[in-house]
């Protein structure tokens, strides 16, 4: 009866699974140009129009509704859930990129946004 129940013998090699590295939250940079790039597209500003510094509705003529606009824009885009409290807190776009920062801190890089900065990076390639 000994021999039937004999030990069974298993080798464990290295993994070869190879997960790619965790993809880097952007970068304060990136996260301008995104931004620059919905601005044109929803309110025809240029890029250098929209910086750090640029307040939402002193500088880039924007109201409550603007903003909402932006924040259902950043969404539709890159796959982050802007709160809807976070909103009337915006007034510079610095304070838009600080939001989305924190937005990727508690939710991660979500695929729409990393699939976005894949085309991107295409793209500035000569």
């Amino acid at each position: 009866m000994g021999e039937l129940y004999g030990t069974i013998g298993l080798e464990f090699g290295p993994s070869v699974t190879k997960l790619p590295p965790p993809m880097e939250a952007p970068s304060k940079a990136d996260i301008l140009r995104e931004i620059q790039l919905m601005m044109k597209e929803l309110f025809e500003l240029e890029p250098e129009k929209v910086q750090p510094e640029s307040r939402l509705i002193e500088d880039l003529e924007l109201d409550s509704l603007d903003a909402i606009d932006l924040a259902v824009k950043v969404e539709e885009t890159t796959g982050l859930q802007f709160g809807e409290t976070k909103i009337p807190e915006l007034r510079t776009i610095d304070d838009v990129i600080v939001a989305i920062q924190g937005i990727v801190a508690t939710q991660g890089v979500p695929e729409k946004f990393k699939a976005r900065q894949a085309e991107q990076a295409q793209a500035d390639k000569p």
